[in-house]
């Protein structure tokens, strides 16, 4: 029998299959689907701070004052007049709601910019019965005065302050974006993050050329993405203790094997189930079983961390060289092995 169980945030689940947050996760009767299909986890939506601090036409002409913007935000910003969407009462009862329904781990999810959005929020969360929270951090440095020991500074300093104030597990969602990741991992890590969620997506709006004004561009993930998260979980492994879930690129049951042999605990996906519909996490659940059973592999746990670079004695020489042999092997018409 092969066993799917893997552990996430200290809560034993059933397989490495989490929803992660976008707007399926909005409806009740889509987190029952979810949960029907072998879901073993569902991170609901993102609450954004801006939604709730500022006024729909103020946050409308902000949007595009950020080069990128967050690919899950985009969803709330043609809907600015409906001002109830933007508060978060609707949101603590939709996680009341989700635990009263399911029988699976609920985790809210916080998009916030500001050190007191962030403390008051992750606690109005955890009090309406989130069992874990997902900090969504995003900051773009568009000030060439700020420095990017400043920016990982504020990261750090928001983990700490809201680990002082939820007693819940608590994830970050981070962005690729740092001079260097595997400090960066590290030093959240330190600061007391419960697991890291590599990678958050983001997206620049493109320009319309009639119109003359920038536009959201909503393009979804593909499997060729994975292996910038495969890359980073499989140097951190072994070198953090915070667990890793693998987001975005995460489509096919060969995506989900490679995602743990890395060294995920988990994957999250939302684009898959977008296309072809929440039933399909079951299908990717039969194709993963299927893989492992043609495989001799009897458990994902035996799986996880089996392709790191935990055994590697010198990880930047390593990357050196795999980097040389992929060039060479194009430039001389060979396949890259």
């Amino acid at each position: 029998m092969i066993n799917l169980k893997t552990k996430y945030l200290g809560f034993e689940l059933k397989n490495p299959l989490v929803v992660s947050a976008g707007p399926l996760c909005k409806e009740l009767d889509n987190l029952k689907k979810m949960e029907d299909a072998h879901a073993s986890a569902i991170v609901l939506h993102s609450l954004f701070e801006e939604q709730i601090d500022l006024e729909g036409q103020n946050l409308d002409e902000g949007v595009w004052q950020s080069s990128e913007v967050s690919a899950e935000a985009q969803s709330y910003y043609p809907d600015l007049d409906t001002k109830s969407a933007f508060g978060p009462q609707e949101y603590l009862n939709h996680i009341r709601k989700a635990k009263k329904s399911l029988g699976i781990p609920v985790i809210a999810s916080l998009n916030g910019v500001s050190k007191g959005g962030w403390t008051k929020y992750a606690k109005l969360m955890q009090e309406a019965g989130a069992d874990a929270l997902e900090l969504n951090i995003y900051y773009l440095a568009t000030d060439p005065e700020v420095s990017s020991a400043d920016i990982e500074n504020r990261y750090i300093e928001l983990v700490k302050d809201v680990k002082k104030n939820v007693s819940i597990p608590v994830a970050v969602k981070l962005a690729p974006y740092f001079s260097s990741m595997a400090n960066m991992g590290k030093r959240i890590d330190q600061a007391g993050a419960d697991a890291l969620v590599l990678f958050n997506r983001f997206y620049q709006p493109d320009f319309d050329l009639e119109t003359l004004e920038a536009v959201p561009r909503l393009v979804l993930s593909r499997s060729s993405e994975l292996t910038l998260r495969l890359h980073w979980v499989a140097m951190l492994y072994g070198k953090i203790k915070a667990d890793m879930a693998v987001t975005g690129g995460v489509h096919v049951a060969e995506d989900v094997v490679k995602s743990m042999m890395a060294g995920g605990k988990v994957t999250m996906t939302t684009s898959a189930l977008l296309e072809q519909g929440i039933g399909y996490l079951h299908v990717l659940e039969n194709h993963l079983v299927d893989w492992m059973d043609k495989h001799e592999y009897e458990s994902i746990r035996q799986m996880q961390g089996s392709m790191s670079y935990k055994n590697v004695a010198h990880p930047a020489a390593f990357e050196r060289a795999n980097y040389m042999k992929v060039l060479n092997s194009y430039s001389l018409g060979l396949p890259v092995r």
